[in-house]
């Protein structure tokens, strides 16, 4: 039967190869060795970590102990070096056969879409910056010229007007004052609007917690199935919450995905959420037993967009990012606590 799959092996466009469990290439299909630049025996010559990018090594390593036991490999991205040294992304996925101590695996060439994905993020991280300039402008603009405009009414009160016998005159003076109250006013609202933080005027809904839940971790079923995620729930202190539902997804989805994203290989991953009501403050508590990440060294860069800790090629550095502005947005603060193979706490309070 083998023969009849020949054809397929050598002229499918993807890269099909084959390893043994000591880590080597058995067999590689012309596509692989075209794309990596190497001969095909130059490639079975070494062990394939070799042609790995020196980076992503030890993640794939850790992949790898569970292909030998026999735990299939589905969505895993890495860097491979090529022979002229030049650096691209594969998309893997690898089935073993225990008995043979064999592993079957196909990769897909992504370095162009990874490199799409880069700009796209560039310029996010660009319009995010000009963003927060142009807020800056507006609130010290704002502030700045109450000073001359509060010195404008001033002086428009030292007039004696009992001196100013010209009708036109005093009508004048009388539209510069009201004008310069009004603006004054004006820029006083601007100001105290920007230490509310910009609070969305948007009409807010009754968030049910459960609800969104139930509704994100249906709408991602296989990635939790597949990842073993237990949850331990409890929204029975605090069950809604005047929010933005969207909004409220998106939290949910990336706190669930980043737990998945970032467990521990040898670690069976929990989270816990929960809701409360503390010191008269609705609040919200994610918790997970992942990697979590050093916050002496990390912790000030967390929210901030294009920020990667652990080296995952499926981490863009924008997920908290839109945590963060979405809960701030809305009027409420977030605060993340966590250490090293000890798991992430996150917890949220509401504008009440």
């Amino acid at each position: 039967m083998d023969h009849y799959l020949d054809p397929f092996f050598e002229l499918s466009m993807d890269c099909l190869c084959i390893a043994n469990f000591e880590g080597y290439f058995v067999k590689i299909n012309p596509a692989f060795v075209e794309l990596l630049g190497f001969s095909e025996i130059e490639l079975r010559s070494k062990l394939i970590s070799d042609f790995i990018y020196d980076e992503d090594k030890k993640r794939t390593a850790s992949y790898r102990s569970n292909l030998k036991q026999n735990k299939p490999l589905i969505n895993f991205e890495n860097r491979y070096v090529t022979k002229s040294g030049a650096i691209i992304w594969l998309h893997w996925t690898a089935i073993p056969v225990e008995k043979d101590k064999l592993v079957y695996a196909i990769a897909k060439d992504i370095t162009h879409k990874k490199e799409l994905e880069n700009e796209r993020i560039s310029h996010l991280s660009k319009l995010s910056e000009v963003n927060e300039k142009l807020k800056q402008l507006n609130y010290t603009t704002s502030h700045d010229l109450r000073s001359p405009v509060n010195n404008l009414i001033s002086l428009v009160d030292l007039i004696d007007l009992s001196k100013v016998e010209d009708p036109e005159t005093l009508k004048m003076l009388n539209y510069i004052k009201v004008s310069a109250e009004g603006l004054n006013d004006s820029l006083n609202t601007y100001v105290e609007a920007f230490k509310q933080k910009n609070i969305s005027n948007e009409t807010l809904d009754l968030v049910n917690f459960n609800a969104i839940f139930n509704k994100v971790s249906h709408s991602i079923s296989t990635l939790i199935q597949k990842s073993g995620a237990q949850f331990e729930i409890d929204f029975s202190v605090l069950e809604n919450v005047p929010f933005n539902p969207a909004y409220m997804e998106s939290i949910f989805l990336n706190f669930i995905t980043n737990s998945i994203k970032y467990a521990r290989p040898e670690v069976p991953l929990i989270i816990s959420i929960t809701s409360n009501n503390l010191y008269g403050k609705p609040t919200f508590k994610y918790s997970d037993n992942g990697l979590g990440f050093d916050m002496e060294k990390v912790g000030h860069l967390i929210f901030k967009l294009n920020q990667r800790f652990h080296g995952n090629e499926d981490s863009k550095g924008v997920g908290l990012y839109l945590v963060y502005n979405h809960v701030t947005s809305l009027g409420g603060s977030i605060h993340v606590d966590s250490k090293i193979n000890h798991g992430t706490t996150f917890t949220i309070s509401f504008n009440s």
